[in-house]
């Protein structure tokens, strides 16, 4: 994973993009699990003040992907495997219900965008950008979760959508991953089609658990 991620970005849109190239280093590797955030050398990187940073670190707390320590500063969490495990077992509960119901209430139409953010998927899969892999299949996930009808479990999920995308991102390093969640994710969208909402939780509890073996390969390559 490269280290020299440029992270400069315009005054135009600090908040925003301050946050955006944030979580895209930390999804890049570029910070490592249990180091330290040194503000006054992000600020310096990022061309911003300090209130400005805060601001942004605050966001990316809530999103789980740092932590804030009083009187010690914001840090990349290092995880123990329990910790993680407990997240892919979230994951399963909520997507495998979310397929399942959105296999027997998808509308056409919808199913036209979901046959599109595949195919994104797969044209990000053969390419070295790991972060167009990482958003293309958050959006395949976010047409199902917008269409599974229960917004609650929606609005949950998305609490989970950037620690995924760290895992995701990590997993899909891992050499021959992303043609892998390809032909996975294809399944899920084929049995969704098919309104056979059997196959759909089969395929899509098939997919997070071979995403699970996938993370913890990735974080044992980086350990």
């Amino acid at each position: 994973m490269s280290s020299d991620l440029n992270l400069r970005i315009l005054p135009r849109t600090v908040q925003q993009e301050t946050v955006d190239k944030l979580r895209l280093a930390i999804f890049s590797g570029v910070f490592a699990p249990g180091s330290r955030l040194v503000e006054s050398q992000l600020c310096v990187q990022l061309g911003i003040s300090r209130p400005s940073l805060r601001e942004a670190l605050r966001s990316l707390a809530a999103e789980r992907l740092i932590d804030i320590v009083p009187n010690r500063g914001p840090s990349i969490p290092a995880l123990t495997w329990e910790q993680i495990t407990a997240i892919y077992e979230a994951r399963e509960l909520l997507e495998v219900e979310a397929v399942g119901r959105c296999s027997q209430r998808i509308p056409e139409e919808q199913l036209q965008e979901l046959a599109r953010a595949l195919s994104a998927f797969a044209e990000a899969a053969s390419s070295n950008d790991s972060l167009a892999r990482v958003t293309t299949a958050a959006d395949f996930y976010s047409i199902i979760l917008a269409n599974c009808g229960n917004p609650i479990l929606e609005e949950i999920h998305r609490g989970l959508v950037a620690r995924i995308s760290f895992f995701r991102a990590r997993s899909m390093s891992l050499e021959g991953r992303a043609q892998s969640s390809y032909a996975e994710m294809k399944e899920i969208y084929e049995a969704i089609a098919a309104h056979d909402e059997k196959a759909a939780r089969k395929a899509s509890r098939r997919h997070i658990l071979k995403a699970m073996t996938a993370a913890k390969d990735s974080m044992d390559h980086t350990s």
